[in-house]
C-alpha cells in the first residue's frame, strides 16, 4: 500500500501544480494585448491543462485504490473522509471549470478581467489547505 500512497501523492502534486499555474496563466492571458501573447498563451494553457489532466487522473485512480482497498474500510464512519471527498469532488468541479476556461481563451471568448483570475486562482490553495488538513489531522 505505501507504493500506492506514494503514486497518489505524485500525481496529486502534479494535478495542484497545473490548478495553481493555469489560473495564473489566465491572469497574464487576460491581460495580453498583441497577437504573439495572445497565441504563446493559447498553447501554454492547452499543454498545462493537458498535464494537470493527467495529474488528476493519476490522482483519481490511486486515490480510488486507497479508498477502497484500506480507507473505506477503516475510515468509512468518520466525517473528515466524506468531507475530503467532497472536497475533491469540488476541486473536480474547478478542473471542469478550467477547462471552459482554456477553451474560452482559445477562442477569443474571454470576458473576463486579470482581476478575477486573480481571486480564482486562490480556489484550490484554499482547498488544499482543507483537504491536507482533513486527512493529517481527522479532525471529526
Amino acid at each position: 500500500m505505501p507504493w500506492v500512497k506514494a503514486f497518489h501523492i505524485i500525481f496529486m502534486v502534479t494535478w495542484f501544480a497545473g490548478l495553481f499555474y493555469l489560473p495564473r496563466l489566465f491572469v497574464y492571458h487576460a491581460d495580453a494585448k498583441d497577437a504573439a501573447s495572445n497565441d504563446r498563451f493559447k498553447v501554454m494553457e492547452r499543454k498545462l491543462f493537458i498535464i494537470m489532466t493527467i495529474g488528476a487522473v493519476g490522482a483519481a485512480i490511486f486515490g480510488l485504490w486507497l479508498l477502497f482497498a484500506y480507507a473505506w474500510a477503516s475510515y468509512a464512519g468518520m466525517g473528515w473522509l466524506h468531507a475530503k471527498l467532497l472536497l475533491v469532488l469540488l476541486l473536480i468541479a474547478y478542473h471542469g471549470w478550467c477547462y471552459l476556461l482554456v477553451r474560452d481563451f482559445r477562442a477569443d471568448r474571454n470576458t473576463r478581467s486579470h482581476k478575477f483570475y486573480r481571486m480564482m486562482n486562490e480556489i484550490p490553495a484554499l482547498l488544499l489547505i482543507a483537504v491536507v488538513i482533513l486527512v493529517v489531522v481527522k479532525p471529526f
